[in-house]
């Protein structure tokens, strides 16, 4: 039963393979390029030299205390008798590199600064660009007195070969 209803459709299908195909040429009448819009990111950099500045941190010195303590030791020295002068000289010593210290540190107030050689850095962002890109030709022909349209991926030039097929009318 099935192999009765595929006979039309093999009668049809060899009917359609004998229609005459041949190929001709038609004049083009226009060309016109098909754009679209693509979005194409990009790296952008730049370079520059920067000269920074760091903070020194002031170094602790002792010589200060102890001449200081040297020379309040001595003051000392020349005050009191028996144990009285031992105190005096160990609490001279104390009193004289406090101040010392003091001296010293005070010298040193104030922030200071120190350059450091200069350096390259480099910064970089992404940019989009906007591209107009051919996606196709829109192409314009006659073809024996009747005009026709299609999209074609690349130009034609002054004619297109066309296929040309013949097919009975069945009634």
């Amino acid at each position: 039963m099935q192999r009765i209803a595929l006979l039309p459709l093999l009668a049809g299908i060899a009917m359609a393979a004998q229609a005459d195909t041949w190929f001709d040429t038609a004049r083009v009448r226009s060309v016109q390029p098909q754009y679209e819009s693509v979005t194409v990111p990009r790296q952008e950099c730049t370079s520059q030299w920067i000269q920074e500045q760091r903070r020194v941190e002031p170094q602790r010195g002792y010589g200060g205390a102890v001449v200081g303590g040297l020379a309040g030791a001595l003051v000392g020295n020349q005050m009191g008798q028996g144990h009285g002068r031992e105190a005096a000289t160990a609490l001279g010593a104390v009193i004289g590199a406090f101040a010392g210290d003091r001296v010293t540190q005070r010298d040193r107030q104030g922030e200071r600064y120190e350059t450091l050689p200069p350096r390259q850095v480099q910064t970089c962002q992404t940019v989009n660009e906007v591209q107009q890109r051919v996606t196709g030709y829109q192409v314009t022909y006659d073809y024996r007195g009747q005009q026709f349209s299609t999209v074609l991926p690349q130009d034609p030039g002054p004619t297109l070969q066309v296929r040309v097929s013949v097919d009975p009318v069945v009634r």
